[in-house]
């Protein structure tokens, strides 16, 4: 930014500056103060009515905009969805995988019991929660990311969104699902995983249940958390309890569906 010019003028209603301070004026947009050199040499109305700029399509303030956007659509598209389990697991695990047909079971189950699956919307997993829940009828939400190497949104979705921001998408994961199933995966699932540990943990959602599948899979990172990071005092020891960790299928959507009233 460069000193104001004549098109930007200072607040005057604006108190003096008091005589210690660097700054001779002060400007104002809208809520935002600028001093010095800080002032910008157009105003806000100036820069919008000039031809030929795009480049403001690109800055924070715009994608503020294009963040809230994503939220009110997801929230439109998914206030009326019902009862729900998110499913989240690897986009790199393949059809013939056992760890597929368990996650297709686990989609299947969930669905016949009139309750919607969400996942990812990706391969892999997701493709396979989202294939048993289409399947048996119910209600299959894909839950995308933009992504350069991602294939998109899976055939098997009957209700799908692509999000462009990772935390618009994890929002609408948590805030729509009554119970959660994790499946092996990478940083993906990592993330989600410890998002949504953090986010019951601090009570910022109402606690339920999480259901971690493949003991063998987690037992390394489990044995870390309740070794040394329980003993430096990291985390309390009611902490690894929020999680239900299993091999069972029938247990994993027991698990993650107990806190969903039926009628």
């Amino acid at each position: 930014m460069t000193a104001m010019n004549g098109n930007a003028q200072p607040d005057n209603h604006d108190e003096e500056p008091a005589k210690h301070s660097p700054f001779a004026q002060t400007y104002r947009q809208g809520s935002v103060i600028f001093r010095g050199n800080m002032i910008p040499s157009e105003s806000s109305t100036e820069t919008l009515l000039q031809p030929d700029q795009a480049d403001w399509i690109h800055h924070d303030p715009w994608r503020v905009l294009r963040i809230q956007s994503e939220f009110v659509e997801g929230f439109g598209a998914l206030a009326n969805l019902g009862p729900a389990v998110s499913i989240f697991g690897s986009a790199r695990v393949k059809a013939d995988d056992p760890m597929y047909g368990d996650a297709y079971e686990m989609g299947k189950r969930i669905a016949e019991q009139n309750i919607a699956v969400i996942t990812g919307g990706g391969p892999g997993i997701m493709e396979a929660a989202n294939k048993g829940a289409a399947q048996a009828g119910g209600v299959s939400v894909g839950l995308g990311i933009e992504l350069p190497f991602e294939q998109g949104i899976n055939e098997w979705v009957n209700l799908g969104m692509s999000f462009r921001y990772f935390f618009v998408r994890k929002t609408m994961f948590v805030k729509y699902a009554s119970g959660v199933i994790i499946c092996p995966g990478g940083f993906g699932t990592m993330d989600e995983t410890f998002e949504l540990l953090t986010l019951v943990q601090t009570h910022k959602v109402a606690s339920i249940p999480i259901v971690l599948f493949g003991t063998e899979y987690w037992k390394g990172l489990f044995e870390w958390l309740t070794g040394p990071v329980a003993a430096h005092g990291m985390i309390s020891e009611y902490d690894p309890s929020l999680v239900t960790i299993t091999d069972d299928v029938d247990e994993a959507v027991r698990v993650a569906t107990s806190g969903i009233a039926r009628a």
